[in-house]
């Protein structure tokens, strides 16, 4: 017999000897609380325990792991890079283009933002002030910024 043979013998015995073992040996001492449904490590509040979330969390982990897992595909060419030529780099600069216009679909739907419930129990009187304190501090950068353009045409002229 082949080793693969016996792995695939040996494997389902020795897990079906381990599950015996645990089901004889493992203390069983079921209460209330080992019973009752498991929350966050606390018992729930009337009403709280279907309550409304943002999915954004969700969609934020989807992205991430599509942006990580180009990493694996990227893997091969960098690995074998001397032998694709030409070629191979064409086809990995397409990949990042796609890629990028991918990410910058992304920021575009704001898909990338999250938006916390503290933030949007501010008042309006709040928004106001700091939307003035931002357009203060941008008209300030932009003088600045023109100011500097103004002096480095007078110095070259």
């Amino acid at each position: 017999m082949s080793s693969f043979i016996i792995f695939l013998i040996f494997v389902p015995i020795l897990a079906t000897i381990l599950l015996g073992l645990n089901l004889i040996l493992a203390p069983h001492n079921p209460y209330e609380e080992k019973d009752s449904a498991f929350e966050c490590g606390f018992h729930s509040f009337l009403g709280q325990n279907r309550s409304e979330f943002s999915i954004s969390f969700f969609i934020f982990a989807l992205l991430f792991l599509l942006f990580d897992l180009e990493i694996l595909l990227v893997y091969p060419y960098v690995v074998s890079s001397y032998l694709n030529g030409i070629f191979g780099l064409i086809i990995m600069l397409i990949f990042f283009l796609v890629l990028t216009l991918g990410f910058a679909f992304e920021l575009g739907k704001n898909a990338l933002s999250i938006e916390s419930r503290q933030t949007s129990s501010l008042n309006e009187d709040d928004n106001e002030n700091d939307n003035e304190d931002k357009n203060e501090n941008l008209n300030h950068i932009v003088s600045v910024i023109n100011q500097n353009n103004h002096s480095f045409h007078r110095g070259s002229a």
